[in-house]
């Protein structure tokens, strides 16, 4: 079968064309350029053919590089997009981005305090058009944004929710029970999933990433592969040691408690259901 990345950032060096946001210069850019034809370059041999782009921080809130390469390609590509909260026309930001191949929006505390990072005007409009769209509400946080996220859920039941990189546990080398515990407790919601990546990031950081699998286990445990799906976070997954193929593999080779079919929905049909439907 073919498989689904469910995330991956793209940009160009093109920075007349696409210019970066203030604040940023072609020194963040690391690699210097990752366009969609080096992702293809990775992901297409290891058997993807669909990706979800996630809008890069140093575009800010122009989404342009990402929608243009949804344009050029809309059966490979959907895409996160990020947009300013504060924006009076917010719904009508979100239904148009809708229309342009976007199926979800990333949020983020920054720097609020994780206890109100949800708790804005806008970001309850969001919500809302979210829920009305189909649109997901993409959350690049850590662990200590789980309280208001699971508040968050509990009041707008209907949206999409959708929880990057396993609530980054493990960032610091030691995946602690007590987050795990509490990411697996957010199970409750029936319309959040989890993506099960960013692996060169969590934990011992080296592949085959076998130190991961118990983490992996306790959501499949507590989510079942309907709500987990695999995303590789390139091109951050193709640097300094680690591969494309390393990623996709601890999925194919390295959880041997996954049951026919579950590859399946990890590498494929969650996703597809969430963006691509």
């Amino acid at each position: 079968m073919n498989f689904i990345d469910a995330h991956s950032h793209v940009w160009t060096p093109d920075t007349k064309r696409y210019p970066l946001m203030a604040g940023f210069d072609p020194g963040n850019m690391k690699p210097p350029s990752f366009t969609t034809d080096e992702l293809n370059q990775q992901a297409i041999p290891v058997g993807v053919n669909r990706v979800v782009l996630i809008q890069m921080s140093f575009y800010g809130y122009d989404n342009s590089y990402m929608l243009d390469a949804i344009a050029r390609s809309p059966a490979m590509y959907r895409g996160v997009a990020v947009i300013d909260e504060s924006d009076a026309d917010i719904i009508a930001t979100m239904i148009d981005l809708k229309r342009r191949g976007v199926r979800g929006f990333r949020i983020t505390p920054g720097d609020r305090s994780p206890e109100r990072w949800l708790s804005s005007d806008g970001m309850r409009a969001m919500w809302a058009c979210g829920a009305e769209q189909g649109l997901a509400m993409c959350c690049l946080m850590g662990p200590d944004g789980l309280p208001a996220l699971d508040r968050m859920c509990e009041s707008n039941r209907d949206t999409l929710v959708v929880i990057d990189h396993m609530c980054r546990i493990g960032t610091t080398g030691r995946i602690e029970p007590d987050d795990v515990n509490t990411l697996c407790n957010m199970a409750k919601h029936k319309r959040l999933t989890v993506k099960v990546s960013a692996f060169y990031a969590l934990g011992q950081k080296q592949p085959p990433y076998s130190d991961l699998v118990p983490l992996v286990k306790r959501l499949y445990e507590a989510f079942g592969p309907e709500r987990l799906m695999w995303a590789s976070d390139s091109p951050f997954q193709v640097v300094g040691g680690h591969t494309y193929k390393a990623s996709i593999d601890l999925i194919q080779s390295k959880l041997d408690f996954l049951k026919s079919g579950d590859i399946d929905w990890l590498l494929s049909k969650t996703a597809e259901a969430v963006f691509f439907a």
